[in-house]
């Protein structure tokens, strides 16, 4: 192959600074807090606009950004890449715990509250008489103002009457449940699924209908043993870590997936 003339290596040079101006500065502006973590990025037309630069160069900008573990690309564009949430393997907290483990500032949002009759399968998994009145709560939760996922937990009303007159906009459910009747969640039956975000879970969470989401459904006893909580969370697929310790069968040791009140 002949070698490049002069022009050439100067477009390629020029081209290349392009692209790395473009790449730096958007780093910086990441890094100088200006976009958090999970937050989307303008669309692509709009940003190689912004920067005077084609979307080819742009693209490349984008996709070194990539590699670095600073920005993220979903199926509606791309957002600003941050660690993934999930609390340490076969441990049972609380939303508010593990964002404070991890120096995040928790937040909800109610969505709903409300006093039902527990349903036929519902008192069968709670072991409550049919039709027996539950305490529904549903939240957006938040760290650091990123929305991360959509809870919904019914607890039996007759466990925890007074939870119908709490904040839960500031009040940590497992520490109003341990702090007000002594129950403490201690153990957690949890099952995970992959599912397509709908328009309401979508414009709560930030995304676009159909990106993807964890589903995960949880029965949380405590330390007698009994259902305290039955608790549905749909979490951001980019913004929340599964991790479970697995056990063979006939190995000593114990088995448990993560869990989340």
């Amino acid at each position: 192959m002949a070698d490049m003339s002069a022009s050439e290596e100067d477009l390629l040079d020029r081209l290349q600074l392009r692209y790395l101006r473009v790449q730096e500065s958007l780093a910086e502006e990441i890094a100088r807090g200006r976009r958090v973590p999970g937050s989307r990025l303008p669309p692509e037309r709009a940003m190689a606009e912004h920067f005077g630069v084609s979307r080819v160069t742009l693209r490349r900008a984008l996709d070194e950004l990539e590699r670095a573990g600073i920005v993220a690309r979903d199926a509606g564009g791309w957002t600003v890449a941050g660690p993934r949430i999930g609390e340490p393997p076969n441990v049972l907290m609380s939303f508010s715990e593990m964002a404070e483990s991890r120096g995040l500032t928790p937040r909800a949002r109610v969505l709903a509250t409300r006093v039902r009759a527990a349903t036929i399968d519902e008192a069968e998994t709670l072991h409550l008489a049919p039709g027996a009145a539950l305490f529904e709560l549903e939240r957006l939760r938040l760290m650091d103002d990123v929305p991360i996922m959509i809870d919904r937990s019914d607890i039996p009303l007759a466990l925890a009457p007074e939870l119908v007159e709490v904040d839960f906009s500031s009040a940590s459910l497992y520490g109003e449940l341990e702090r007000r009747y002594g129950l403490r969640p201690a153990r957690a039956r949890f099952a995970v699924e992959a599912v397509a975000a709908d328009e309401r879970q979508a414009a709560l969470l930030e995304l676009e209908p159909g990106e993807p989401l964890l589903r995960c459904q949880q029965l949380t006893e405590d330390e007698t043993g009994r259902s305290i909580e039955m608790c549905e969370m749909v979490y951001r697929g980019d913004r929340y870590r599964f991790r479970a310790t697995l056990v063979r069968p006939g190995t000593t040791g114990v088995v448990g997936p993560d869990g989340l009140g």
